[in-house]
């Protein structure tokens, strides 16, 4: 397999391997992707990164997970777009974000994946695995649990920043993204209080939480 962090484009947005992580950590959704019957498939699928592991799970019944189960090559493809780039001509419009591409063949968690499940669930959510109940057997059974293993060349990760490329002289600027969650919204009819794990997740460093449950 070539290496995949040598960039033919700007090979300057090229990243190292805490620009990765960082672009794992703050994800949540990633498109996972492979061919089948020679057509490509793509789905979106939630994941988390786990020490030196990106972990998916779903339903054993899903056709996507049970093909790459099976073997079939696929890729991890994760992007944060992290500003609007104005510039005074169309051209020259542009955006900030960091991307990262992994690829590999997936391996089927053959023990109790419950570990990594809960790893999972906290590197979503911190701290979250611990308010809730154990798994149940019926559950584990109907659950598929894939890793994707962080090689020294199975990945590669870019970063665009700073403003427009060029100017002719008229406005340019940058319009950055707001992100975090915006409120917490209770299931109606409940008179609970709210868990921990949720409250910290609105007050803010999620990131910062995943990045030391990933580790």
């Amino acid at each position: 397999m070539d290496r995949m962090d040598q960039l033919t484009r700007y090979p300057q947005r090229g990243g190292d391997r805490r620009l990765l992580d960082e672009i794992l950590d703050e994800g949540v959704v990633a498109v996972l992707s492979t061919v089948a019957d020679g057509l490509p498939w793509s789905i979106p699928i939630a994941y988390a990164r786990v020490g030196e592991r990106i972990v998916l799970h779903g339903s054993t019944g899903a056709g996507a997970l049970r093909h790459v189960a099976a073997g079939a090559p696929a890729t991890v493809t994760v992007t944060h777009l992290d500003a609007l780039v104005v510039a005074d001509t169309a051209f020259d419009h542009s955006m900030n974000y960091r991307s990262a591409v992994l690829r590999g063949v997936l391996e089927p968690v053959t023990v109790d994946g419950t570990e990594l499940l809960d790893a999972f669930t906290d590197a979503l959510l911190p701290g979250r695995s611990g308010e809730l109940r154990a798994h149940t057997r019926k559950e584990l059974a109907a659950t598929t649990v894939l890793t994707l293993p962080i090689t020294e060349d199975n990945w590669i990760a870019k970063a665009r920043t700073g403003g427009a490329s060029s100017s002719e002289g008229g406005w340019s600027g940058v319009l950055p993204l707001r992100k975090g969650y915006a409120r917490i919204e209770p299931t109606p009819g409940q008179d609970l209080p709210v868990p921990a794990s949720v409250r910290a997740a609105v007050d803010g460093g999620r990131a910062e939480d995943r990045r030391a449950y990933a580790s």
